[in-house]
């Protein structure tokens, strides 16, 4: 199945696409959120989408989508986990993943503007696999680890990188500005994907393309990914692990290259839709 969530932000409904539609399963009484993942939420809602398939409404493909899951009790993310990406940054190969968060007020809808923040000088795309987790994982081992899995999503990785690099080391502040975690359009379940360690992806900044990769070449592949985060804490339903993103960022270019107002940024997984956002600068009384 496709998960979506629409409407007016932090007011979405919940919703499923079929056949490239969208339709509202509002009438199915949750959200997409911990709960719903908690208790086989997808099984239960393919359930009532099988019973109420010639009843179920239509929604327009031009409302707003939001973030395909309902704030998560967290966003993690891996660094520096294509080897290509790890090059073009003059990093080191890591020998173990590197994690950082999030925060989950930068949540936001696929197509949302993004909101250059007040100050930034560096504002950086990165096109990521996100993989939203299904039940409850702690100490699991890497042969069942995809057991834990509830999904997969399209995300962009926004990253202010004067904030991350140059303000005290701490990555997080330059990854949790709001709008810099639009997520979707949807959250295709894991039986969509047949692998989720060979897709292509890309980003395309202004309509040139300067990303585009293979989470084939995943230093470390999701499956040892969410094995690993789960030795060092609690995954719950509903958490999002971003998993890096390929070479072609900003920080990497010569000269370097960062947004600005106007600039239009487009990506996409396949097998997982795309997305667009403009950037905007930031104004206080938005």
């Amino acid at each position: 199945m496709k998960l979506i969530r629409f409407g007016k932000f932090e007011e979405e409904q919940t919703g499923v696409i079929i056949n490239d539609k969208r339709y509202s399963t509002a009438d199915f009484g949750e959200d997409y959120d911990e709960k719903f993942f908690a208790t086989n939420g997808i099984e239960r809602l393919h359930q009532y989408i099988e019973l109420n398939k010639n009843s179920l409404v239509e929604i327009s493909p031009d409302i707003r989508l939001g973030s395909p899951i309902a704030r998560p009790s967290k966003i993690i993310c891996i660094g520096l986990n294509y080897a290509l990406h790890a090059k073009e940054t003059n990093a080191e190969i890591p020998e173990e993943p590197i994690i950082f968060f999030k925060s989950t007020t930068s949540l936001c809808g696929p197509n949302d503007q993004v909101v250059i923040p007040k100050n930034s000088k560096k504002t950086d795309w990165e096109v990521e696999l996100a993989v939203i987790i299904g039940k409850k994982a702690s100490y699991i081992e890497v042969d069942n680890a995809l057991d834990y899995v509830a999904g997969y999503a399209l995300h962009n990785d926004y990253s202010e990188r004067e904030f991350q690099l140059e303000r005290g080391g701490q990555w997080v502040k330059g990854k949790s500005c709001d709008t810099f975690a639009p997520l979707g359009p949807y959250l295709a379940t894991k039986d969509e994907i047949k692998d989720p360690n060979n897709l292509n992806l890309w980003l395309k900044l202004n309509g040139r393309t300067v990303q585009n990769s293979t989470t084939s070449d995943f230093i470390f592949n999701v499956q040892s990914v969410v094995a690993y985060l789960s030795q060092f804490m609690t995954l719950l339903p509903g958490d999002i692990i971003s998993t890096g993103t390929p070479s072609g960022v900003g920080l990497g270019m010569n000269p370097q290259v960062y947004l600005q107002p106007g600039d239009v940024i487009e990506l996409g997984i396949e097998g997982l839709g795309t997305s667009t956002q403009t950037a905007i600068a930031y104004n206080s009384s938005l």
